[in-house]
């Protein structure tokens, strides 16, 4: 009986994902960290290359639970008037699995002391669901006969970025095309691949406590239309630019406490990991998520302030 619920439960996972999953990006815990993950206009803000490796392992000790890889890059071009970047990121659910290749691009301007940047971007979704893997109860049925091989659906991108020395803003839409795709399983998997317009605003300042101290408040919004609004809550705290501790809160989810290390100029390393609030906590001991960081460029040298986002 235990075993038939653990296949019912993954299963239901799935299914789950396979609808809700192309609504929304990857979920992660340290965004603040690399803003392009949230918003194409990001690209290029600072004067050097930066890219970011982030595993995350979501409701440990549950079977077929989400696992989600990034690969991010990005950088300023043509004297930092325009920005590029691309992500490669990787979903795996049970026996779904979700591959987007997004390329982003930004275009500054001077405005005050800080730079106002507009970004697009664009790619293709792959999703897979591999419904042979599953364990089932009769071999026979036809539903079970065959899998989804690489359905692509395009993604498109819009968002408006500005930041100075101490604090940024931003507005972004992740997913202005929707679409909308049917498989017809007898279970009634529909509207699998429905993506849905949604809206992210983020925010954030950097206060100078003393010479070793910096606090940064920030907050995350996130709007889906005929979804909970959900809002990150998070606070990060910075000793002598080296060493970031930070918790969130986000609402109708979870508990987050960070850590960043920021080995030398060049080099950083962080963990986050999620305590759910929801039922889940009761078979799950949480979330964890890995991220490493490394900055390149030939002005990086010219470069003195610390990065705060």
């Amino acid at each position: 009986m235990k075993t038939l619920i653990k296949i019912a439960f993954i299963f239901i996972l799935s299914v789950q994902y396979v609808q809700v999953k192309a609504q929304q990006d990857p979920m992660l815990s340290q965004y603040m960290f690399n803003g392009l993950f949230l918003n194409p206009a990001y690209a290029g803000s600072h004067r050097f290359f930066q890219s970011t490796l982030i595993y995350r392992r979501q409701w440990v000790n549950i079977q077929g639970a989400p696992q989600t890889f990034i690969a991010a890059v990005d950088g300023p071009v043509h004297r930092e008037k325009m920005g590029l970047g691309l992500i490669i990121a990787n979903d795996q659910i049970g026996v779904t699995n979700q591959t987007d290749f997004l390329a982003n691009y930004s275009y500054n301007l001077k405005l005050g002391n800080g730079k106002l940047a507009f970004g697009i971007k664009a790619g293709v979704s792959q999703y897979r669901v591999k419904i042979t893997d599953l364990t089932y109860w009769d071999e026979e049925d036809p539903i079970y006969a065959g899998n989804i091989n690489g359905e692509i659906i395009p993604k498109f991108g819009a968002g408006v970025y500005y930041h100075q020395e101490k604090w940024f803003a931003g507005i972004s839409i992740p997913t202005l095309l929707a679409y909308e795709k049917e498989y017809n399983f007898s279970i009634n998997i529909n509207d699998a691949s429905n993506l849905r317009r949604h809206l992210l605003i983020t925010g954030g300042y950097v206060f100078t406590l003393n010479d070793n101290w910096k606090i940064k408040p920030s907050t995350l919004v996130k709007y889906t239309h005929a979804a909970p609004l959900q809002v990150d809550l998070n606070c990060n705290v910075l000793w002598k630019d080296m060493i970031w501790l930070g918790v969130s809160y986000r609402t109708g989810d979870s508990f987050v406490g960070m850590l960043e290390y920021q080995a030398n100029d060049r080099f950083r390393i962080g963990y986050a990991h999620d305590f759910t609030t929801t039922q889940l906590r009761n078979y799950s001991s949480g979330t964890h998520e890995i991220m490493v960081g490394f900055d390149f460029g030939k002005d990086f040298a010219k470069v003195r302030t610390p990065r705060f986002f």
